[in-house]
């Protein structure tokens, strides 16, 4: 089957393609993004899955990067949710498998919460944000874990930071803090469909008491931690992070 190399955009946001090309309503993987970040640092692991035979979908959010111009301001959590699930109808794609990392899991939460049936499983890599915390506080957590990641990344972060620009990631912050405190949990708790919740040994953001209170929340989740791994385990190690997705795709335990 033909595979997909070059971005492209439907329902506004620019979406990056690999692997086989996705038939109307077959399996496919869909790859979210975190705050004020684009889908390019998710290349790496999109591309192991993609040589596994999976058809996987990176879409910018909103907002962000090179969909910056689909949104007049910082959309909210739900209103990403809400333009996820456009795009995802226009598309017509099956019950897809969400990969979220960080504030991404929050847009995840809300759309497999409100569309179920769009949703085949869901995992979620270094959640964020964890309620009672403050912005400064998750600032400090972020700004600690900046050192342990690969450069590759940082670069990648500043640029695409910068092409969304200060203002917008600041109120996309404050949208994500109020959707922690308010509906984060809550979504979650609606999810049914199996969760793998996954953090690396070394992320700051996501302790491990976090990533297992979200994993009990959800009716059937589970967790598992990547060694040397931060943050963006997805990026730093994107064989393990790939292994552990595809154990899960078949119900391993990861």
């Amino acid at each position: 089957m033909r595979r997909q190399t070059e971005g492209w955009t439907r329902a506004g946001l620019f979406t990056r393609g690999f692997g086989p090309e996705v038939r109307a309503g077959g399996p496919n993987m869909v790859l979210v993004h975190g705050l004020g970040l684009s889908g390019r640092y998710f290349v790496p692991l999109a591309r192991r899955l993609a040589a596994g035979g999976a058809s996987v979908l990176v879409p910018d959010l909103p907002g962000n990067v090179r969909s910056r111009s689909a949104a007049r301001r910082a959309p909210g959590v739900g209103e990403l949710a809400g333009a996820l699930r456009r795009w995802h109808r226009e598309l017509a794609l099956g019950p897809s498998l969400l990969v979220a990392n960080s504030v991404g899991c929050q847009v995840v939460a809300a759309f497999a919460a409100r569309d179920p049936a769009l949703v085949e499983r869901v995992v979620l890599l270094g959640p964020a944000l964890e309620p009672g915390v403050t912005g400064l506080r998750q600032c400090g957590r972020l700004m600690a874990d900046a050192p342990r990641e690969p450069l590759g990344l940082l670069a990648v972060a500043a640029t695409d930071y910068l092409v969304t620009g200060p203002l917008r990631f600041a109120a996309s912050f404050r949208h994500a803090l109020r959707d922690a405190a308010e509906s984060f949990e809550k979504q979650l708790a609606r999810i049914e469909v199996p969760a793998l919740v996954v953090r690396g040994s070394g992320d700051t953001v996501a302790s491990r008491d976090w990533t297992r209170r979200l994993a009990g929340i959800v009716g059937d989740g589970r967790v598992a931690q990547v060694g040397g791994a931060a943050h963006a385990a997805h990026y730093s190690s994107p064989d393990a992070v790939a292994d552990l997705i595809e154990k899960f795709m078949v119900g391993g335990r990861g």
